[in-house]
């Protein structure tokens, strides 16, 4: 198998009926999926002199990176709903962001191939996974942009599953008010408990709201939810709201349930949630990388990380509400 694929390379849909095709494939053990969209994987190869511009789903770097991103990210669905992550043939970090500088955004590096895949992924699960049980869809950065657009053309078009999402976690990415004028049948989510709404949210530090920098996933009228007090408005959420962050212990490697001093205040006017937590430290060479994508005081890797058990309360809080509906 090809490792990758130029822009032109378009063939069939993987075949979801294999297991390799799948990150994860859950044994049915609770009443509710998660879909679980992953963020970009190809990242150092797609940086190389003349790399292609899209990962095979036998990619290097989505292969050794899909499973870091599923113990920060999906874990957070594990207990309240059986998790599904499909492999796709996903855009490489390097063509986002060119086609970011071009276009403003990145749907032209989505919405061919890596949307085909992700459909017919889709496809499957509903066809033969999901036996008719309700369903979150969540994503990262690239995936939350592929929900995005699954949310306006797939589940526009299968009604029938539309009706049965519990809610859309489209988390490092815009969803904006030009989104939902567009789509009349997405609602943005306007509380904790709310069902059938898309939950979604950037966050940032201070200066890059302060500098009002571009970056890659933030998009004109964007709106975000506060992962803490689950409001719209500027109210600021303390740390001491915050129920855990999910961080790296610097000694194992491993992500543990940690206090990063982890607020949270959303800025209207921007659309972001702005905190005072504790980066990361990374080597300079991704530093730099992220800076370029996310800015000077992005926090974009640490969407879901800062408010992990948080979300996790919120996935329980939801799933409840939209059971006690459906009675």
């Amino acid at each position: 198998m090809k490792n990758n694929l130029s822009s032109k390379e378009v063939g069939a849909a993987p075949d979801y009926s294999k297991a390799e095709c799948w990150h994860k494939l859950s044994e049915i053990t609770k009443d509710v999926d998660t879909f679980y969209i992953p963020a970009t994987e190809y990242i150092a190869g797609s940086l190389e002199e003349g790399a292609p511009d899209y990962a095979t789903i036998g990619n290097a770097d989505v292969l050794a990176n899909a499973p870091i991103e599923y113990e920060a990210h999906a874990s957070v669905f594990e207990d309240s709903t059986n998790v599904f992550m499909p492999y796709y043939r996903q855009a490489g970090l390097k063509f986002e962001g060119e086609t970011w500088k071009k276009n403003g955004n990145i749907d032209a590096a989505i919405s061919g191939m890596p949307y085909d895949d992700i459909t017919a992924a889709l496809d499957y699960y509903f066809e033969n996974y999901n036996g008719g049980r309700p369903f979150i869809i969540a994503g990262h950065s690239q995936g939350s942009a592929m929900t995005k657009l699954v949310l306006k053309k797939y589940f526009k078009e299968h009604s029938d599953y539309y009706k049965r999402m519990v809610a859309a976690y489209v988390i490092g990415y815009a969803v904006t008010k030009d989104d939902l004028e567009a789509y009349p049948h997405l609602k943005f989510a306007a509380g904790e408990t709310d069902t059938g709404v898309i939950v979604s949210w950037n966050t940032e530090g201070p200066r890059n709201a302060e500098q009002n920098v571009k970056t890659a996933v933030l998009l004109p009228n964007a709106i975000s939810i506060n992962p803490l007090n689950w409001k719209l408005d500027d109210t600021y959420a303390p740390a001491s709201e915050n129920l855990g962050s999910f961080m790296p212990n610097a000694e194992t490697g491993r992500c543990e349930i940690t206090d990063v001093g982890a607020d949270a205040q959303v800025i209207p006017g921007r659309g972001v949630v702005v905190t005072h937590a504790a980066s990361e430290p990374v080597p300079e060479e991704i530093a730099a990388i992220s800076a370029e994508f996310f800015g000077p005081d992005g926090r974009h890797a640490s969407d879901y990380s800062y408010y992990y058990n948080n979300i996790k309360d919120n996935v329980a809080k939801r799933i409840a509400a939209y059971k006690a509906c459906a009675k």
